[in-house]
């Protein structure tokens, strides 16, 4: 079963864009998604194979809607509930939000 993630080979998606001299981060709040991650996985919270999934997992015009370091956060608070870390309500996220 194909994933939203999955595009080899089909037609409609535009070119990528590189960005010149991209820096790693656009954001703060991006560095923090990295390390939290890394802490996390470093920790045996979850494993590298569950965060790839938790982002394939993704509904598919939210996976298309979301930034790089956006599907890592989804990821990371998917498995933080699954893991029972965390209740989803814990991680509830205002909907005035601003990264």
């Amino acid at each position: 079963m194909a994933r939203v993630n999955d595009v080899g080979g089909m037609a409609g998606f535009p070119p990528i864009v590189e960005e010149p001299d991209e820096p790693r981060f656009h954001s703060d709040w991006e560095a923090h998604v990295f390390a939290l991650n890394g802490a996390l996985i470093r920790r045996g919270v979850y494993n590298l194979d569950e965060f790839r999934d938790a982002i394939e997992r993704m509904p598919p015009q939210e996976y298309l809607a979301s930034s790089y370091y956006e599907k890592w956060f989804t990821a990371i608070t998917t498995l933080l509930v699954e893991k029972g870390v965390a209740t989803a309500e814990e991680l509830a996220v205002p909907d005035d939000h601003t990264h």
